[in-house]
């Protein structure tokens, strides 16, 4: 009687991974208005047909023609081009408030998460305490005290935009620190600062992309509404926000004013919100198959 032959284990399957990729329509469209963004700020003097600071009295609220694409506003500023270099504010506002933000909570965060104790229990109470306040009337206090300037808008909103950051890195943080691959890095040495950076925060770096590009159009809209309450972009400096202040005074005889930079901006913040949704999507381990 013969024996039966033993029969090989097949191989378990490992399905294919598949590199990070914008999957929907609304993340290329997402994609397409962040790359328009960029290229606006950055060819801003050769795509407007004036100087931002140019006036031309006699064409004062003038609706869009050949000599004002997309019309004039008060003292015969042209729309298109104060739309074009508001571009270039919002975009250095909001990356500005998005990496200060970033760097001082995934710091924080992280340092709170790996080392707990007081420093945690304080962090997060401290945490608790700005997250009681809406962000915005922060904001506002801030720059109404601190006066406007561009400057004062990023640290404004750094102000408490970090502590999102803090919370998501310190919860990441709190779930890694006991993997294997830490707890062998910690045998065999390696400090605090390496293992936090070199270990747990690039194993982290997803959720903390998917925040900043999320965070990303609320600092543009946070920026926007700080300009137009007049406490944002000193004045004279071409911003959305304050084209639209200025456009609400006329809305009935000259409403372009305020209609081409609340379409940018909201094209802008529609575009990144997509993106931000793709992003989630791409990233997401149980959408990688």
């Amino acid at each position: 009687m013969s024996e039966a032959l033993p029969v090989a284990a097949a191989a378990p399957e490992v399905a294919p991974r598949r590199g990070f990729r914008l999957r929907t329509l609304g993340g290329r469209f997402g994609l397409g208005v962040a790359v328009l963004l960029v290229l606006t700020a950055l060819l801003a003097p050769v795509l407007s047909p004036y100087a931002p600071e140019a006036i031309d009295l006699s064409a004062e609220l003038a609706p869009p023609s050949t000599a004002h694409l997309l019309g004039a506003g008060e003292n015969g500023i042209d729309v298109l081009t104060h739309v074009l270099y508001g571009a270039r504010v919002s975009l250095i506002v909001a990356f500005f408030a998005v990496v200060v933000s970033a760097l001082v909570g995934v710091t924080l965060g992280g340092l709170a998460g790996y080392l707990g104790g007081l420093l945690d229990e304080g962090l997060m109470r401290v945490v608790d305490v700005l997250l009681a306040f809406p962000g915005i009337l922060l904001a506002i206090f801030i720059t109404s005290v601190l006066g406007p300037s561009l400057a004062n808008v990023v640290f404004a909103l750094s102000f408490t935009g970090w502590t999102g950051y803090a919370r998501l890195t310190r919860a990441q943080v709190l779930t890694l620190r006991e993997r294997d691959y830490v707890q062998a890095a910690r045998a065999l040495g390696s400090g605090t600062t390496r293992i936090l950076f070199r270990h747990l925060l690039p194993n982290a770096a997803g959720p903390l992309l998917i925040q900043a590009t999320f965070a990303f159009p609320g600092a543009i809209l946070a920026e926007a509404s700080l300009s137009f309450l007049g406490l944002g972009a000193p004045p004279g400096t071409p911003s959305w926000g304050a084209l639209v202040n200025q456009g609400t005074q006329y809305l009935l005889v000259a409403p372009h004013v305020a209609l081409f930079p609340g379409l940018a901006l909201a094209l802008c913040v529609l575009g990144f919100n997509f993106l931000g949704d793709a992003v989630r999507d791409a990233l997401d381990p149980q959408r990688m198959h």
